[in-house]
């Protein structure tokens, strides 16, 4: 199939061997150069080489400018797409952010531009050839996270890289350099010229990977935890009681939770981070048995989800979702007591599988109990068997009450919820059904809607 990862390999090869025919330099560079190496699957393929813009689009049908200013085109090869950089070097970074200007250079210019030395190797792909011109490949062998040149210059630049640093060193369990940990450290308030949507961008990533932990505890000791999530920072030290919690406290359930965790999206990873932020500012103990309690810490923790999402920048779905996900997660605990209509409406919530990643995470990353999570979960398994809705078309709509002869207002909702309660039970099969018992429960309230209408009195009271 043409989405395989050979066939991203072969379009990037193509792609460099149509620029070599013309007499131009190509190599793949970058990240998909150190995972190659480090024998990690590709995401996609970067290529660097001294042909120009306009020399790259005439070279290929379907190319886009997408970077004039850093000579940067997209080209599509079969159902792929390649990054196409020319070689430069870039000047002053005044904004923390891009180079104030660029200009083309050679290969060991563009090296010497770029922010780790293991993400400053180039390979040709038909040779394997590496050209090395920053060390990247000692490093690449002795597991360790470096900067190109000076570490505090490279920082500077961009202060993501801050971040970044961080991001790569625990997804390959590399061990970050002195002199780049030093200054990483020194540097950490630089974080601030980094805006809000970069921080939840390379935040994301971090949650995505596979142990998140690694990422989160480089993040506290560097000194940026407690600057891009102080909230979280805030969990260090909460005791938790060691009946459901032998793991220890809720920082470090919090790691146990986001690497034990099932599911990656960007939801789940981020309700799982969060979904005992409410711990710490409603932590209380009891000072004659001890007893540590959190009382709506799932209330408190769905708001500040919602400051946390909007301080981010994150979209108003993912906000929803998230903080519907952080205020539902203590609610699987009463699960075994629900009846039936409880248990539909909350297998209908379009939030039902993030509630169940993250309930089955919590309880792995504690007291390892999930009778509520297979109680659940198969709940909505039969359902799903038998092509069920959790909840019904309604049987009755206001149209129905007043066509009975209620006057629309308060008692619309309170008879409807009570129909869709019987309904979800059971009780109530069809519209005849379900007339029949509004008919018999609600009846005189019809009656003294209709006194009131017209100003008649009820049981003896003057109702105008």
């Amino acid at each position: 199939m043409s989405d395989t990862p050979q066939a991203l390999e072969d379009g990037a090869r193509l792609v460099c061997q149509t620029m070599k025919s013309q007499g131009f330099q190509a190599y793949w560079v970058g990240g998909c150069v150190r995972d190659r190496l480090l024998g990690r699957p590709l995401k996609d393929i970067d290529i660097a080489t001294d042909a120009r813009p306009q020399d790259i689009a005439h070279l290929f049908e379907k190319t886009k400018l997408v970077g004039a200013a850093f000579g940067v085109c997209i080209v599509r090869q079969g159902e792929h797409v390649y990054e196409v950089a020319t070689f430069r070097q870039d000047g002053s970074y005044t904004d923390h952010r891009r180079p104030d200007s660029v200009t083309y250079g050679t290969a060991e210019q563009d090296a010497h531009r770029r922010d780790f030395t293991i993400n400053a190797l180039f390979q040709d792909p038909e040779t394997g050839e590496v050209l090395d011109l920053v060390g990247g490949m000692d490093d690449l062998r002795a597991g360790r996270l470096r900067t190109v040149g000076d570490p505090r210059q490279r920082f500077s630049e961009d202060a993501l890289r801050l971040l970044r640093a961080i991001r790569f060193a625990a997804r390959l369990d590399f061990e970050i350099e002195a002199e780049t940990w030093e200054a990483l450290r020194e540097m950490a308030p630089d974080i601030r010229h980094v805006s809000p949507e970069r921080h939840r961008d390379e935040l994301t990533r971090i949650l995505m990977d596979d142990t998140p932990s690694r990422a989160l505890r480089l993040m506290d000791e560097s000194g940026l935890l407690e600057r891009l999530l102080p909230e979280i920072a805030a969990m260090k030290g909460v005791e938790q009681g060691r009946r459901f919690h032998p793991e220890g406290d809720v920082f470090v359930h919090t790691l146990l939770c986001l690497d034990n965790l099932e599911v990656r999206t960007p939801v789940t990873v981020w309700a799982m981070l969060l979904h005992d932020v409410g711990k710490p500012p409603t932590a209380e103990r009891d000072l004659e048995t001890g007893k540590i309690s959190f009382y709506g810490h799932e209330r408190v923790g769905a708001e500040m989800a919602e400051d946390i999402g909007r301080r981010l920048r994150m979209s108003n779905d993912d906000i929803r979702k998230i903080s519907d996900v952080v205020a539902r997660h203590m609610r699987f605990m009463h699960a075994s007591d629900w009846n039936r209509s409880t248990m539909r409406k909350f297998l209908a919530a379009d939030t039902i599988e993030e509630d169940l990643a993250i309930h089955k995470s919590d309880c792995r990353s504690s007291h390892g109990m999930l009778h509520a999570y297979d109680l659940v979960r198969g709940e909505l398994a039969a359902l799903r068997e038998k092509q069920e809705n959790p909840i019904p078309p309604p049987l009755l709509t206001g149209q129905d009450l007043k066509a009975m002869g209620f006057q629309p207002g308060p008692i619309f909702r309170e008879i409807l919820e009570a129909v869709q309660e019987r309904q979800l039970e059971g009780e109530l099969r069809s519209a005849e059904e379900a007339r029949g018992f509004v008919a018999g429960r609600f009846q005189g309230m019809k009656f003294t809607t209709e006194a009131r209408r017209h100003g008649e009195s009820v049981e003896g009271k003057d109702v105008t």
